[in-house]
């Protein structure tokens, strides 16, 4: 399907709701004409004139502007002629200063409103690559319900390095929660990485130790691709900002935790790659699914090969799972306070995964200030009867 430019994307010079504002320079304009008509001759404020494109130009477009500035040379042009008339040496200075002036403030105008129009088109762009990256969670899967919301470091970014897909199997439903090394645009070509191989493999491998195998198999092999690319593409004698950029393409890694949830049983299995522990959500209280043995990230396999142990706790009917990544865990307040999740998930009320959702999520940015120093991804699930 093709893309079509988002409405709100289209940025013309003139928007209903701007006309108040225009008033305010047209009335400068009008009352800088009056006063200086009316004042003793050494008196002149027709240059003062200049200030109504200029302010025209802070939250109009260049059309508006170029009007305004027109109609600021009419003004001083009626100056001119109600007082010593144009001829003279002063309102020849004072008409080509403005002249200049004026075209000088619509060109600066101009540049801002393309500038605008491709920042507009790079953002839609952007957003739909970042919508197909990042498919957002059915609402329902199998017997399970679930929510998720992503929280972006960059402000003008959707997704960033974390990242989370589900996958159904023959008998069940797997989850994927993760996180890049790293945050913002620059992590997203090693969570597409990721996602691709989990979507590709979640329904081939009978049991997860052999999909974690895989998947730290693809992140480490695409990783060093990209890695051999980086290097190539590096010119002779890039110095040391090469140097450290090849290494930090070596130190990559994610984060993930791996969840395979079967349909006919009470239980959850999971293999934690170095991420912060799921939360279990009952009535008695909120439990963290520690795992016994956690497994390097994945891209680090070879650290410690065959570590893949799977841990096993109970999953029942009405039970809530919150996966998350350490944005979340790890946001402060102005106290330079972590977030403490798991204190606010045992005071939050029993509801669906879409309003455990945003709760924490409303919780979060509020505990933050409204603006997370990294990405943060959080899922809720829920067994159905």
């Amino acid at each position: 399907m093709p893309l079509r430019p988002r409405p709100r994307d289209r940025r013309p010079s003139w928007r209903p709701g701007r006309h108040a504002l225009t008033a305010i320079p047209l009335a400068l304009i009008v009352v800088i004409t009056v006063v200086d008509i009316l004042s003793p001759p050494a008196i002149h404020l027709g240059p003062l004139l200049i200030v109504a494109p200029a302010i025209t130009a802070s939250f109009a477009g260049a059309r508006t502007t170029a009007l305004v500035a027109l109609l600021a040379l009419a003004a001083l042009t009626v100056i001119g002629i109600m007082r010593d008339g144009l001829a003279t040496p002063n309102h020849e200075t004072q008409l080509g200063a403005q002249v200049v002036v004026s075209v000088l403030i619509v060109g600066l105008r101009v540049l801002r409103d393309r500038h605008e129009r491709e920042l507009a088109q790079v953002r839609s762009v952007s957003e739909a690559a970042q919508r197909v990256l990042l498919r957002p969670l059915p609402d329902r899967i199998g017997r399970l319900r679930l929510a998720s919301a992503y929280l972006a470091a960059e402000a003008e970014a959707q997704v960033g390095g974390d990242l989370y897909a589900a996958a159904r199997t023959a008998g069940g439903t797997r989850l994927l929660v993760g996180d890049v090394r790293g945050k913002g645009l620059p992590s997203l070509g090693d969570a597409a990485l990721l996602l691709g191989a989990f979507r590709a493999a979640a329904h081939l491998h009978a049991d997860l130790p052999e999909l974690a195998g895989y998947l730290d198999g693809s992140v480490r092999w695409g990783l060093a691709q990209l890695g051999e690319q980086h290097r190539g593409e590096q010119p002779d004698g890039g110095g040391a900002a090469a140097e450290e950029d090849a290494d930090d393409s070596g130190e990559s890694f994610i984060t993930a935790v791996i969840l395979d949830i079967p349909d006919d049983g009470s239980v959850i299995r999971l293999i934690d790659c170095g991420h912060p522990p799921p939360l279990l959500l009952r009535a008695d209280g909120v439990t963290a699914l520690n795992a016994h043995c956690p497994a390097p990230p994945l891209g680090l396999g070879e650290l410690a090969p065959g570590s893949y142990e799977v841990d096993e706790f109970p999953f029942l009917p009405g039970d809530r799972l919150l996966i998350y990544t350490d944005g979340v865990i790890e946001a402060r307040d102005a106290r330079r306070r972590f977030y403490p999740l798991a204190e606010r998930l045992a005071a939050w009320p029993a509801g669906p995964p879409t309003a455990l959702v945003e709760y924490v999520r409303h919780d979060l940015l509020a505990h933050a200030g409204g603006r997370l120093d990294d990405d943060a991804a959080i899922v809720a699930v829920e067994r159905l009867a």
